[in-house]
């Protein structure tokens, strides 16, 4: 196998090849051209988004030649893969705006450099499409029978599949037989939820292409498993909702503390997908300490995506909170009018205003249960005032909120 398929394997990412022998035939002859594509739905990519990116990584290390596709022009429609119900439809000038604001995401983590890693927008040639055309050239390609037999579609039947929708697939295929006519791009991939749309692109090509004019045109579709939780949820998830990399959506210390939290059956095939430590490295943390496997694991892929810096300061933060040393500065802040303590707050009030999360019966259910705390002071009764005796000797207050959430409040 060749080493770099090899590496993917070993790391968890494999899920399912067109014709993974041949592939890695091909990859032991030299660097071969990939690529993954997004759409940009939204202002930000979440965690869930990175597996394939993380994949990009592995790939280019190994010498390989990787393009990001964003997705400019399929964004315009919406993938139903995956969905029970249509995306919500975006103004262009929204598209636009989140491809500026997802590309420059993806150069931070993966480092572009227009060489072996760089960008492109399937808005460059699907924006102008004659659809008449598109039609007798594209459409005839394609069979309804077998697209209707593929999962994405199969589930969207159920609930309601708009024709826009259905048209996805033949757009996705375009952009690999594109990518492939443009940078000889060979091979395509996503998580395993698209291999319908990969398998339908690999087709195409082979349809289109002319074996008679002495070229390589074998090309190959690789899927990696959808990520979950040892639980069967979502990998990503938070109470708040999807772990985004913009830093306005998901701090980077909520960011580390989802890492550090996870379940100590999660933590060693998180540290495959989710960092570059060897295998071998990774073996002996897990052996050592899950708890500071935990820590690592949190670390280093806070280290990944917003850099070194953040997640140093996530890493004191968190000590600070959980009584282990660290920098209290760099603990999640709140900032609330000294007034308040003047006159006296009440505890399930003073929680609510630190956006800890929750609603206010949960506030009360976890005070009721013990689980609040006022400066390491357990409260357990609901009507508790809070007032100026109660600030520390920094003249503030530590927030704990369950075993996991704490927030420094700061008098403005």
């Amino acid at each position: 196998m060749n080493k770099a398929l090899q590496t993917l394997i070993d790391r968890g990412f494999y899920a399912q090849c067109t014709d993974i022998e041949k592939l890695s035939a091909l990859m032991d002859n030299g660097p071969i051209t990939f690529y993954v594509g997004c759409d940009p739905t939204g202002p930000s990519l979440h965690i869930g988004h990175m597996v394939p990116f993380f994949a990009f990584k592995h790939l280019r290390q190994a010498g390989h030649c990787g393009i990001a596709l964003v997705g400019g022009g399929t964004a315009r429609i919406g993938d139903p893969s995956g969905k029970t119900e249509m995306r919500k439809m975006l103004t262009y000038e929204q598209i636009d705006e989140n491809v500026k604001s997802i590309e420059a995401q993806l150069d931070r983590f993966i480092g572009f450099d227009n060489k072996n890693a760089f960008t492109d927008n399937n808005k460059n040639w699907l924006a102008n499409l004659n659809y008449i055309d598109f039609l007798r050239d594209i459409g005839s390609c394609f069979s309804v029978n077998r697209m209707l037999s593929f999962e994405a579609y199969k589930k969207r039947m159920e609930t309601g599949l708009t024709f826009i929708e259905f048209n996805y697939q033949l757009l996705q295929s375009y952009d690999f037989l594109q990518l492939h006519n443009r940078h000889n791009c060979c091979l395509q991939i996503g998580g395993d939820d698209q291999w319908g749309n990969i398998v339908a692109g690999v087709d195409l090509i082979r349809r289109k292409t002319d074996s008679l004019d002495g070229k390589n045109h074998d090309v190959f579709g690789l899927t990696f498993p959808l990520i979950t939780t040892s639980d069967g949820k979502k990998m990503g998830k938070t109470e708040k909702g999807a772990l985004f990399l913009d830093p306005e959506m998901t701090s980077p210390y909520e960011f580390f503390q989802y890492w550090r939290n996870v379940t100590d059956y999660d933590v060693e095939k998180f540290l495959k997908l989710f960092t570059f430590l060897s295998l071998e490295e990774i073996a002996e943390i897990i052996s050592v300490d899950i708890n500071k496997a935990k820590e690592i694991l949190a670390w280093e892929v806070t280290k990944e995506i917003h850099g070194k810096e953040e997640a140093d300061k996530a890493l004191e933060g968190a000590k600070a909170a959980f009584g282990g040393g660290g920098n209290k500065s760099h603990m999640p802040t709140v900032e609330i009018d000294k007034t308040l303590f003047e006159t006296g707050i009440g505890i399930i009030d003073l929680i609510a205003k630190t956006n800890m999360g929750g609603s206010r019966s949960d506030i009360r259910r976890i005070v009721e249960q013990g689980g609040a705390s006022v400066n390491d002071k357990q409260i357990i009764d609901i009507k508790t005032i809070i007032t100026n005796s109660d600030l520390n000797n920094d003249n503030e207050l530590i927030l704990r909120m369950g075993k996991k959430k704490f927030t420094r409040v700061i008098l403005k």
